[in-house]
């Protein structure tokens, strides 16, 4: 069995936290070409490079990235057990790297991920928002434990990624309470030539609305794309346009934003899901959420 000389892995760990040797060695009090060799036994013992040189600067590899999260969760651990053996009150926090795709409504994100705040065990939340294939390549490279999306994995990756049905949910349009009162009268018909606030083209969900409305014969008077769901319901707050919404986070977002009901969107529903770089998801708040989400969250949404 291989033993890792953890000396060396607290090298590391200070000069990839403290951003370069210069400084890692005035924290530690040591040399430079100390902490270098010390480095290098490291790299030699998980054969693997763990800087490689950019300018002037080291910068983590992916290997590095890897073995950083490692470390930050044995110090963690390490802390806690000093804690304990000093009798000084604290909880472990469970971290959990969770990769949500840009164009996810950040009200359905908060839906999802809310239970693992109920958890027993304390969770630490690390959540990066991005493009679908950056956040693959993090989950790739084990800097995410999962990934949410509204479209699964491409089958086209050059990796293993596994994708989970969460639930799905259905659609409806909703407006400011004048906008909403005067659409209701005559919908679909009514959306005719009235002031829209949709998602951007490159999302699954303005693809299906745009059959929706070829099917219905619908054209609306787009005023707005958007990224951001939640500008957009601003926008639609402050009687801009009317939206679409998802049923699941009806509720919440009538709530917030003081948007009515117009009527459904029928035949929409839109999938949401979870991603994993294993077949069977290990991590408990993983678990927790997925478990969750189908269970509950979207029992009732379609």
């Amino acid at each position: 069995m291989e033993w890792l000389n953890y000396h060396h892995l607290r090298y590391f760990w200070v000069v990839a936290k403290e951003g370069g040797l210069k400084r890692a060695a005035d924290k530690l009090h040591v040399s430079q070409p100390s902490i270098s060799e010390q480095i290098k036994e490291l790299e030699d013992a998980v054969g693997e490079p763990l800087f490689r040189r950019s300018g002037r600067s080291n910068v983590l590899t992916d290997a590095g990235q890897v073995v950083l999260r490692y470390a930050e969760e044995i110090f963690g651990l390490g802390a806690e057990m000093m804690r304990a053996v000093k009798q000084r009150p604290g909880l472990q926090s469970l971290r959990f790297y969770v990769g949500v795709a840009d164009a996810l409504p950040k009200l359905v994100v908060n839906e999802i991920i809310k239970p693992v705040l109920s958890m027993t065990q304390t969770v630490h939340i690390l959540c990066r928002e991005g493009k679908m294939e950056d956040l693959l390549a993090q989950l790739a490279a084990h800097k995410l434990d999962i990934v949410l999306a509204d479209e699964p994995a491409s089958s086209s990756l050059k990796f293993r990624a596994f994708t989970h049905l969460l639930g799905e949910s259905a659609v409806c349009f909703c407006a400011s309470s004048k906008l909403a009162a005067r659409l209701r009268k005559g919908f679909p018909a009514s959306l005719n030539d009235a002031p829209a606030l949709l998602p951007s083209e490159n999302t699954a969900m303005r693809r299906s609305l745009e059959k929706w409305f070829q099917e219905k014969q619908i054209r609306p008077r787009v005023i707005g794309e958007f990224d951001d769901a939640a500008l957009m319901n601003v926008m639609a707050a402050d009687e801009k346009g009317f939206v679409p919404i998802w049923k699941v986070i009806l509720s919440e977002a009538a709530a917030r934003f003081q948007l009515r009901e117009i009527g459904a969107v029928d035949g929409c529903l839109q999938q949401f899901y979870a991603i994993t770089a294993e077949r069977r998801i290990v991590h408990p708040a993983a678990v927790t959420i997925t478990e969750a989400a189908q269970a509950k969250l979207f029992a009732h949404s379609t």
